[in-house]
């Protein structure tokens, strides 16, 4: 199943990064070397994407983001 492939890879590439970090580092330097390691196993994926609050219709940019958005070949 594509979702069991897609997060066997996705947790052991956040084991890899752990393991090669260690840690106490800033999150950024985590999620850096967490996009190379999905990149590098075939992961396509958009980081920090942008999500609006919709508060009555309305689009409203306050700054949230997604970590990670998935998309399939």
């Amino acid at each position: 199943m594509l979702v069991e492939k897609i997060s066997n890879i996705a947790i052991g590439s956040a084991i890899e990064v752990h393991r090669q970090l260690g840690p106490g580092l800033l999150e950024s330097a985590y999620q850096r070397c967490l996009c190379y390691e999905l990149s590098e196993n075939g992961i396509y994926f958009e980081s920090e994407k942008p999500m609006p609050i919709i508060y009555k219709a309305i689009e409203l940019n306050h700054g949230y983001r997604m970590n990670y958005y998935w998309k399939t070949n």
